[in-house]
């Protein structure tokens, strides 16, 4: 919901941190496995309850998530690498919601909810783009992305701040788990429609 605002304010950023190291020879994918493996280290963290360095990671993998697709735009953007930054950003996304299930028992079933509503989001994101991409129709809001992104009330931004607030209140998890969950489901069934409809007409 609120990425294409997001992408306005840290667009110039990134840039300017992406222009010296696509000159040293630093290629987006490169940037986009490094992030991947720095944000996987939230998953040990977090199940020994390490949450601060946890988020360190985890905000360390989305800042460079942000900084392949500016080199990318630099150097050119290729299929290989768009595959490659949205394969491994749903792994990381999965891997945090279990890295707190890991962190004690009473965070399974909620985590098992939140991870059900990302395989909705996920899976209908990815169906629409495919379809998209098949029939050359291109996102007037994100039109220097490989995938079309069909928006919804849970985009990367409010996955995010998600993230945040359940490494600063681990307590709260539950709650924010399910809370989120709902939210996904309202963005599966929109998009669901609104795919359906664009598709058909």
């Amino acid at each position: 919901m609120f990425d294409r605002h997001a992408i306005v304010l840290i667009r110039r950023p990134l840039s300017l941190l992406a222009r010296p190291l696509a000159r040293l020879g630093i290629s987006a994918n490169q940037v986009s496995i490094t992030g991947f493996l720095i944000g996987m280290l939230s998953q040990p963290l977090l199940a020994v309850g390490q949450f601060e360095l946890a988020l360190v990671c985890i905000l360390l993998n989305r800042i460079m998530d942000g900084l392949d697709g500016a080199i990318a735009r630099i150097c050119g953007i290729t299929d290989c690498g768009g595959f490659l930054d949205i394969t491994l950003d749903f792994i990381f996304y999965a891997a945090v919601v279990l890295g707190f299930a890991l962190a004690t028992p009473a965070n399974a079933l909620p985590a098992a909810t939140l991870l059900f509503a990302f395989m909705g989001t996920g899976s209908s994101f990815l169906a629409f783009a495919i379809m998209a991409g098949k029939r050359g129709i291109e996102n007037p809001v994100y039109h220097h992305k490989s995938l079309y992104y069909l928006g919804g009330l849970t985009e990367g931004s409010e996955t995010i701040a998600l993230f945040v607030l359940m490494c600063l209140f681990p307590h709260w998890f539950a709650l924010l788990a399910y809370g989120f969950a709902t939210l996904c489901l309202i963005t599966v069934a929109t998009r669901i429609w609104s795919g359906y409809h664009s598709l058909k007409s």
